[in-house]
C-alpha cells in the first residue's frame, strides 16, 4: 500500500480553517465521513482525540501527523491539510501547526501503519518541502507538491 494510493486528489484541502487542534480533528472526521460513508465522523474524531491523548503528534517544525486505527476503515485513508492559520497543536517543538498530514488505518494494520506513518514523516521532516507546500498559492498547487513529493520518496 502507496501513500499515493490512499491520499486522493479530493483529500488535499487547502486552506482549512484552524481554531484549534480539537477543531481541525473535527473538520477532518466530517469530512472523511462524508466522504467515506463506512466510517462515523464521531467514531473517526474520538480515536484522533484519544491517539493525541497519549500525546501530541505535532512532530514540530509547524507539522502534525494525527493517526488513529480504526475496525470501520477497510483499508488506509490519508488525508492532507493546509490550515488557513496555525493553531497550538502541544507540538514537541513548541510551534504552531500548518500542515496537517491525517492517517487512518486498520484495526490490525500495524506494519503498514508504521509503513506509512514513517514515509509522511520523512517527506514531512525536509525543511524545502515544507517550505513549498507553505508557499502553495491553490489547492491544486498544494496538489501537485505533495503528489510529487511522495512520489519521491524512497517509499513510493
Amino acid at each position: 500500500m502507496t501513500l499515493e494510493a490512499i491520499l486522493p486528489p479530493e483529500r488535499v484541502l487547502y486552506d482549512v480553517p484552524g481554531g484549534s487542534k480539537k477543531r481541525v480533528l473535527e473538520f477532518f472526521s466530517t469530512f472523511i465521513a462524508q466522504n467515506i460513508p463506512s466510517l462515523d465522523s464521531q467514531e473517526v474524531f474520538s480515536r484522533l482525540i484519544n491517539r493525541e491523548k497519549l500525546g501530541s503528534t505535532g512532530i514540530g517544525n509547524g507539522v502534525a501527523i494525527p493517526h488513529a486505527r480504526s475496525p470501520h476503515c477497510q483499508s488506509p485513508i490519508a488525508g492532507f491539510l493546509k490550515l488557513s492559520e496555525a493553531v497550538d497543536f502541544d507540538a514537541i517543538d513548541g510551534d504552531p501547526v500548518d500542515l496537517v498530514f491525517v492517517l487512518l488505518v486498520p484495526e490490525q494494520a500495524d506494519d503498514t501503519h508504521l509503513a506509512l506513518l514513517g514515509e509522511v514523516a520523512m517527506i514531512m521532516n525536509d525543511g524545502h518541502t515544507r517550505m513549498q507546500l507553505r508557499r502553495a498559492q491553490s489547492q491544486r498547487e498544494l496538489l501537485s507538491l505533495i503528489t510529487d513529493k511522495i512520489r519521491q520518496s524512497p517509499g513510493a
